[in-house]
């Protein structure tokens, strides 16, 4: 089967990348030139584990191709794939310019039927505006199906989420679409993947609703840690004993900065924006929103309550990333903190191992360090925000040394506080 990727971010590059290993061929097309032939060298423009090898090996076997030509990948392909950004407007709606088009030049090519998949995570509707939208550029009129298979990828860990995922939702009322997008996931019935087959809208509305109640979980921890706080206990042994309830579940009750990402943040608000449209609404995701706000607010005058007046004093930041296992500053809760930090009239020094590149795009105005020793020399507050790997076992010891004074901000809960004070440090944490 031949198959075409409208778009080469991070879901389109991923999926189109997978597909290839699976045996299909797929063309990536993309309206950036210089991407293209960036990706047809083999430069990643993102970072994540295992990517780069996948391309390099799928490119090299010819199941995997680079283009700008829309034409010929959509005259080849049986089904395409609109992985196109989404970015949110100023009211929280998706910005659909994108996806509108592509669809208007996978229309104008379309010589035969094709199935039109939408990867972007899009609102409730689109499917059949998008139906709508191909029948009014059709040069002539040819059959096709729409299909809405949202992705359910997370960034660190894409490539395994897309081989033996949790579920594969394929949203559709065409029988013979449905066909067609079974057999090309055929591989994952080998490892007895569950498939939902349901209606366009259900399947629109799910990626929402999925990433709406993961985004809840984590304010509704925050809020737990921040009473934790006041009550003096551990955040840490309450959310462990939630978790135990198998209805509950243990991931993401973890207390941080905030939830930040290409995801969570957008998706929350298009579904509150989506409710508005049809006259619902939405408490709860309207104060998941407000929650994760001031969480990252109140990441300040934790750190302030360490080190006094910050004007003057040096900032050490470990960690800029969204999360860990990516280089993807898209509303990082790093960077509001940051920019706090500098507003405060504080220096900053920071390292992460893979998003500095990306970070200097919006926080140009600070320092960046070669590694964690560097970062933390003579400053005043060690402030922990990405919860790498790598920063889990440091020499503390030869941290505090470097210090000019010995004050952790640990904003992911790395280090358990009694071990740190054993050490010397003057140490904080979330909900502890």
């Amino acid at each position: 089967m031949n198959i075409a990727v409208i778009g080469t971010g991070y879901v389109g590059l991923v999926t189109g990348a997978c597909f290839a290993e699976f045996g299909v061929e797929v063309t990536c097309v993309d309206v950036d030139l210089e991407k293209i032939k960036r990706l047809s060298a083999g430069e990643m423009p993102i970072y994540e584990p295992g990517l780069e090898q996948l391309v390099s090996k799928n490119v090299q076997a010819g199941r995997l191709r680079f283009t700008t030509d829309a034409k010929q990948a959509v005259e080849q392909a049986l089904v395409i794939f609109l992985a196109v950004g989404t970015p949110p407007k100023e009211d929280g709606s998706p910005d659909l310019s994108f996806v509108e088009t592509a669809v208007r030049s996978v229309a104008e090519f379309m010589n035969g039927y094709k199935v039109i998949v939408t990867k972007s995570t899009v609102p409730i509707g689109t499917g059949e505006y998008l139906r709508r939208l191909i029948r009014e550029t059709q040069k002539s009129r040819v059959n096709f199906g729409v299909v809405s298979n949202p992705e359910f990828l997370r960034e660190g860990a894409a490539i395994n989420d897309f081989m033996r995922p949790d579920r594969v939702v394929i949203g559709s009322a065409d029988e013979e679409a449905i066909a067609i997008m079974r057999d090309l996931y055929r591989p994952l019935y080998l490892i007895e993947a569950p498939f939902v087959v349901t209606s366009l809208e259900a399947a629109e509305l799910t990626k929402y609703a999925a990433n709406a109640f993961l985004a809840t979980k984590i304010s509704f921890i925050n809020e737990i840690a921040a009473l934790c706080e006041k009550i003096g206990c551990d955040v840490h042994d309450v959310a462990r004993a939630m978790g135990m309830d198998k209805r509950i579940g243990g991931k993401f009750l973890h207390p941080g900065p905030g939830f930040g990402g290409s995801c969570f943040p957008k998706d929350t608000r298009a579904l509150a924006s989506v409710a508005r449209q049809f006259d619902c609404d939405t408490l709860v995701v309207d104060a998941v929103i407000e929650v994760n706000k001031r969480q990252r607010k109140a990441m300040l005058p934790k750190i302030e309550k360490l080190v006094g007046q910050l004007k003057g004093k040096t900032v050490a930041v470990l960690g800029l990333a969204f999360k860990p296992e990516t280089d993807d500053m898209r509303e990082a809760p790093s960077i509001e903190i940051i920019r706090g930090l500098l507003e405060r009239g504080a220096n900053v020094r920071a390292y992460d191992p893979v998003a500095m590149n990306e970070a200097a795009q919006v926080l140009p105005k600070i320092e960046y360090a070669a590694d964690e020793y560097e970062a933390v020399k003579d400053a005043d507050v060690l402030v922990f925000i990405t919860e790498w790997n790598q920063f889990r076992a440091l020499d503390m010891g030869r941290i505090r040394d470097l210090m000019r004074a010995p004050k952790v901000a640990d904003l992911r809960n790395i280090y358990q506080p009694a071990d740190m004070r054993e050490l010397g440090f003057d140490y904080v944490g979330i909900g502890r």
